[in-house]
């Protein structure tokens, strides 16, 4: 997420030099390089001149104290402002009326707006325990009322359903009766898309909205069409009172423009990022996180939530204290961290949260990267149990079978059977009393600069 202005960001802050106070002459260049690199973020014009004039009103002769450097004062300044932009704290959706809350979604056809409304319900279900009821008043695509029909299915919540031969005022209405009958927490509305703004389309929101009054309009926006997301989100706010946007298809956009454009350009708070096509892929957008992202300070709250959300507690309890035990951390056990990772969105998921990590070179990430774990996943499931628990019997003949079974070759069996051998080792070391910290002193000196203390900037 937002890779390429977190690299030019990093570089660009690493080189103010060390000066007793800031001044306009030495962070002139540094300004520069920073207007630059939101610009190529495709930020609009108008927040990058704002952003750069409070940067530089803050940053102009503020003292440094002996613990800080100029340049740790300037990024810290630089983090604020990023915050600022994006609207400095989580908004959340606004659920206090008489039931069922009704939530509608409006956007142009593409933005991932049905796809959203099964994510903010499986979200809604799981985390705020609701009651939700799901409805397409979308006449004008049968695929997207029976794609809305299989997400309500896959993620539990109930499908009203309805027709291309019905009005999409029609259906709306039908739905909240039916909430109503049936005591549902909230209903989510999705409405139609269309490839552009137009007259009509605006006509008919306008007339669903004023029909159903929901208690939040929520507007879904595609990430990667950049300053043109902020400027979209304006014409239908300019027709719809939204109250929040969902920025969908950030895990594949490397630039943010519309992250920093959107707050400063229509005043609207982003809720939600979508992060990934899965239906747990949704994010409450936290400014203050994804700004410490930018500038690779990790984001390790957001980690913390993630895994007391999406690890399974008592299958990991288990691991611990077999290995706490003295027992063999076996390959199955493995195979259970990799399915562990995959369920908290992969690997690199996890890396992209934690400080310092942009540091780490290509060549490692792409060793730790999703593809890499998904591999290991197949090379161990073409094993059978006793070869699992007993890696040594791995020899000639069954590394061929298993290389085979998996669609992989030998070297890459004894590769994976090298790493394991080496975390076997590792766990062996927590056994007994302080061997958890020694690991965790060894494990800090392997770290880049900036993780867990490592010599990176503290605030």
């Amino acid at each position: 997420m937002f890779e390429n202005l977190q690299e030019r960001l990093g570089k660009t802050l690493k080189n103010i030099s060390g000066r007793g106070r800031l001044t306009e002459d030495n962070i002139k260049d540094t300004l520069r390089e920073v207007r630059m690199a939101l610009l190529e973020a495709d930020v609009a014009l108008p927040v990058v001149r704002e952003f750069v004039k409070q940067v530089k009103e803050r940053a102009v002769g503020v003292e440094v104290t002996k613990s800080l450097s100029p340049g740790q004062v300037f990024i810290k300044i630089v983090r604020d402002e990023l915050e600022k932009a994006m609207g400095e704290s989580n908004e959340e959706l606004n659920l206090s009326t008489q039931p069922p809350a009704v939530l509608m979604m409006a956007g142009l056809q593409g933005a991932g707006k049905t796809t959203s409304v099964g994510k903010l319900a499986k979200f809604l279900k799981e985390r705020h325990k609701k009651s939700v009821l799901v409805v397409s008043a979308d006449v004008y695509r049968p695929a997207a009322i029976k794609q809305l029909e299989t997400l309500a299915s896959d993620v539990g919540v109930e499908f009203f359903p309805s027709d291309i031969s019905q009005k999409p005022v029609d259906i709306a209405k039908g739905a909240i009766d039916h909430a109503k009958r049936k005591f549902f927490d909230v209903v989510i509305v999705d409405t139609a898309g269309r490839l552009h703004v137009d007259a009509d389309m605006m006509d008919e929101i306008k007339d669903l909205h004023a029909a159903i009054k929901p208690i939040e309009t929520l507007f879904v926006v595609d990430s990667m069409t950049g300053q043109d997301a902020a400027n979209t989100a304006k014409a239908f706010d300019d027709a719809l009172p939204l109250t929040g946007v969902i920025l969908t298809k950030t895990d594949g956009d490397a630039r943010g423009g519309a992250a920093l454009s959107i707050r400063h350009i229509t005043g609207k708070p982003i809720k939600f990022i979508g992060v990934g096509e899965r239906t747990d892929a949704l994010e409450p957008f936290h400014p203050d996180r994804v700004a410490s992202r930018i500038l690779g300070m990790g984001d390790v709250l957001s980690l913390i939530e993630e895994v007391q959300m999406k690890v399974d507690k008592d299958k990991a309890a288990k691991v611990a204290e077999k290995v706490m035990k003295g027992d063999d951390f076996t390959l199955e056990d493995f195979a259970e961290q990799l399915r562990q990772m995959k369920n908290m969105g992969g690997m690199m998921s996890l890396l992209e949260k934690l400080p310092g990590m942009n540091n780490l070179p290509d060549a490692v990430k792409g060793q730790v990267g999703d593809k890499a774990f998904n591999q290991m996943e197949a090379i161990i499931n073409s094993m059978t149990p006793l070869e699992r628990k007993k890696p040594d019997l791995i020899k000639g003949s069954r590394k061929k079978r298993i290389a085979a079974g998996s669609g992989t070759q030998v070297q890459e069996i004894n590769k994976l059977l090298k790493q394991f051998m080496q975390m076997q080792k590792m766990m062996k070391k927590m056994k007994g009393k302080g061997g958890m910290m020694k690991m965790m002193r060894n494990m800090k000196g392997m770290m880049p600069p900036g993780m867990f203390g490592g010599g990176g900037p503290k605030f």
